[in-house]
């Protein structure tokens, strides 16, 4: 796996080395609102592996204040995710353990006269907060009494108020030229039983206030996050020191990654979940680590590929070809090669014995023998796959099969081409062909060569199987399409279904086993296989693939 090097790793060398820090402390704070998806694996990465890097710790903690969106699901999910990952965590905390504390840090504030308790809806709040150009105007209950804002504050947490009737507010600044520090929301009302709280509390913490406390309850050193809290950690820094927290946990903030063609918006991916657009979360076209999984992408492919894509200051922007290259380069010498026929055609060996089977020893990947050998069986038919089939050979590039062309199917026997047989269509339906028997591969016969070597499955013990094959849920962004809603740039061809047959060592494949079938690209057994259905998803294809 490649080292991690990146700005961030630098401050935390500096900060141990001048004894600002003892030891460095990080954590990854999802919302389990959600599944998590391919731009949480930057976060999940880049804090697990700089904390690891020097030693320290990473805590998982979920920002669970808003029981609005929140489910136990989603909290499960998660925890999956980063086992799969690799990454276990020191502790688990939740968001909510600390709501006694929050709470109290509120009164303190409270009391030093920077929180009042405001009555304005959250569209007159928003009216009130003027704009990038303008100051905003103080709330006309911003200056209630220490005393009545403290009564206030206890009557919302005893649940005497309506949702949106009252909102706790930090008293800093309406005309800050950072919009952010504006007077912001601390606590909001919500009459929802919270996933782990019950019905405990009615009052729930806001983002901005809660998740400094919360680093600093944890002794959190580097809080890592997304640019776009790059103008909120003046705003952290404020409620760290006016809430006297004892540690003082410092905010740096990173680029964020976008991937092409790629939702990395939880919103949408809720949507097309809601919207029966894909088979759920876990759809091997969605971004999603479960999605991602499901397809057959490997933790480490995901990790080198983050860890690739390096850490700055600023966002960007990567081809989702290098997430398929990375793929590739963790399975090549990993996944076994074994012979899948995806759009087949049946061959007939009309020189061949019929009743005859005979096994074939081929090895399961020609670049690590560790794999080992296996036998695949050979009969009078076989399929092969129609793309390696033409009537006439339109050139001597062509270096597949024709008729009156010599070929050798893989580690068995040259075979040629006689005729062909054809439905009302006009679409070939069987290919007639004769075999040499002095040909055997393995015999050492060298008398003439083959056109080319074709992959084949044996009729005769041949397992159906299903093959999804999957292209990017968006379609390229263009003149025509750019103003168009996401849903209306689905792809209408992100999933193709197709049936064919597999060798017979598969016959027992189980969910999650990697393959690379030869010449047809990287493939992983779906969920949904059996032994009465084998289903099989394309991760990638191969590196290369051929073009007449």
């Amino acid at each position: 796996m490649a080292e991690i090097n990146n700005f961030i790793k630098t401050i935390m060398q500096n900060d141990l080395n001048s004894g600002k820090v003892d030891a460095i402390a990080t954590r990854f704070p999802p919302e389990p609102n959600a599944y998590l998806h391919i731009g949480h694996a930057r976060a999940i990465i880049t804090n697990f592996e700089l904390a690891k890097a020097f030693s320290g710790t990473t805590n998982l903690r979920f920002d669970d204040t808003n029981p609005a969106k929140e489910d136990k699901e989603f909290v499960a999910g998660i925890i999956e995710d980063l086992a799969w990952l690799g990454y276990k965590p020191n502790n688990i905390f939740y968001g909510s353990d600390y709501f006694e504390e929050t709470y109290e840090k509120a009164v303190l504030l409270i009391k030093k006269g920077l929180a009042y308790v405001d009555d304005l809806s959250q569209e007159e709040m928003s009216k009130y907060r003027g704009t990038i150009v303008e100051p905003g105007k103080n709330s006309p209950w911003r200056d209630r009494s220490v005393e009545e804002n403290l009564e206030l504050f206890e009557q919302m947490r005893d649940g005497k108020f309506k949702e949106g009737e009252k909102t706790l507010r930090a008293k800093i600044d309406m005309a800050h030229p950072n919009i952010n520090m504006r007077d912001p929301a601390m606590y909001r009302i919500l009459h929802i039983p919270h996933h782990r709280q019950g019905t405990k509390w009615c009052i729930y913490p806001m983002y901005d206030f809660a998740h400094p406390l919360q680093d600093s309850f944890e002794g959190i050193t580097h809080s890592l996050c997304s640019l776009e809290y790059d103008n909120h950690r003046i705003l952290y820094d404020w409620f760290i020191e006016n809430c006297e927290m004892k540690h003082v946990p410092h905010q740096y903030e990173f680029g964020r990654l976008n991937i092409t063609n790629t939702i990395m918006s939880k919103r949408y991916i809720r949507a097309l979940v809601d919207s029966g657009k894909v088979m759920g979360y876990d759809d091997p076209r969605m971004p999603t680590l479960c999605g991602l999984r499901r397809r057959g992408y490997t933790p480490d492919s995901i990790r080198n590929f983050i860890l690739s894509t390096g850490l700055s200051r600023v966002n960007s922007t990567v081809e989702a070809e290098s997430l398929e290259e990375e793929l590739r380069n963790d399975q090549k010498l990993l996944a076994t090669r074994p012979n899948a026929i995806i759009n087949p055609v049946k061959v007939v060996i009309d020189n061949y014995p019929e009743d005859k089977v005979e096994y074939l020893d081929c090895p399961n990947n020609q670049e690590n023998p560790d794999l080992g050998n296996r036998q695949i069986s050979f009969s009078k038919y076989v399929y092969i796959e129609r793309e390696d089939f033409i009537e006439q050979k339109p050139n001597k590039k062509w270096k597949r099969w024709a008729l009156d062309v010599e070929v050798r199917l893989m580690h068995a026997y040259f075979v040629k081409a006689t005729s062909c047989e054809y439905d009302n269509d006009g679409n070939i339906t069987l290919i007639h062909a004769t075999y040499d028997p002095e040909t055997r591969s393995g015999s050492g016969f060298d008398a003439r060569k083959p056109n080319g070597n074709i992959h084949f499955v044996d009729a005769s013990t041949a397992k159906a199987a299903e093959f999804r094959l999957f292209e990017p849920l968006m379609l390229d962004i263009t003149e025509e399409n750019k103003d168009l809603d996401f849903m209306e740039r689905l792809n209408p061809n992100s999933l193709q279904i197709l049936n064919g047959y597999v060798e017979e060592s598969l016959a027992n494949t189980v969910p999650g086993t990697h393959y690379q079938f030869i010449r047809n690209g990287y493939y992983v057994t779906d969920k949904d296989s059996s032994n009465e259905k084998l289903v099989f998803n394309r991760t990638c294809g191969l590196k290369s693939s051929f073009k007449l």
